[in-house]
């Protein structure tokens, strides 16, 4: 059956977005409404996730706000509750929080920024996976993706900790992936270079050759809908033009 505006691809599905206030998150949001999910918007800051919401809202989507700091397993659990007595179900769960951290050789970070670091970008997305994957698993079906970095994949000089947590979030992601498969769970990790964002500045670069938000979303939206006998693992996403 063809999927028309009426009928659209995610209709009836519900989606959860972490870090979806600003940015990369926020274009993730608007694609997902934009297919027909229903989507939960996570994040630390009430105002920026109303403000997704209005412009979902405006778009003629559906959403709701539920306000989250993954670094925060009671949060998190909190967060897991709400989906399943509001929704009974999750679909989509876009791991996509995540700081830059402090610029710098490792030997002068401070233990506080490397704790930051490490438990936003990676024990977070292990706390969204150990509350939420239990409703995809009682289902036989779901999507995970993980916001990562070509960071994770690379040397970064002066972002030895940022980079860590990518490369561990890669291994996450693919181990977890063997892990869910048996129920029918498909979990895939994107990894873009740097994203111009109004939140993150890139020096010295060309912001109109640089990936954008939507870039993101885009590769999201690719994987959500893709037919159900197969699932791409990983997204390495990168600017045609060198900025």
């Amino acid at each position: 059956m063809t999927k028309t505006a009426s009928n659209p691809p995610l209709d009836g599905q519900v989606a959860v977005i972490t870090g979806a206030g600003r940015g990369i998150g926020r274009a993730i949001a608007l694609k997902l409404a934009e297919l027909g999910a229903r989507t939960v918007l996570c994040g630390r800051s009430r105002e920026a996730l109303e403000e997704t919401a209005v412009a979902i809202k405006d778009a003629g989507g559906k959403t709701s706000a539920i306000q989250c700091d993954v670094t925060d397993v009671r949060s998190v659990e909190s967060l897991a509750e709400q989906v399943e007595q509001t929704f009974h179900r999750l679909d989509i769960l876009v791991n996509n929080a995540g700081i830059g951290g402090a610029v710098g050789p490792l030997h002068q970070l401070s233990p506080d920024h490397w704790d930051q670091v490490m438990n936003t970008n990676l024990r977070g997305v292990y706390y969204c996976i150990r509350g939420l994957a239990p409703l995809m698993i009682k289902a036989r079906s779901g999507h995970i993706i993980n916001i990562s970095s070509l960071a994770g994949k690379n040397p970064l000089p002066n972002g030895a900790a940022y980079a860590a947590s990518k490369w561990g979030l890669n291994g996450l992601s693919y181990s977890v992936a063997e892990e869910l498969r048996a129920h029918n769970i498909r979990v895939s990790v994107i990894c873009p270079g740097s994203v111009h964002t109004e939140f993150s500045a890139h020096p010295g670069k060309n912001a109109e050759k640089m990936l954008q938000a939507s870039d993101v979303a885009h590769a999201v939206a690719m994987l959500v809908t893709q037919a159900p006998q197969s699932f791409a693992s990983e997204i390495l996403l990168r600017p045609t033009q060198k900025p």
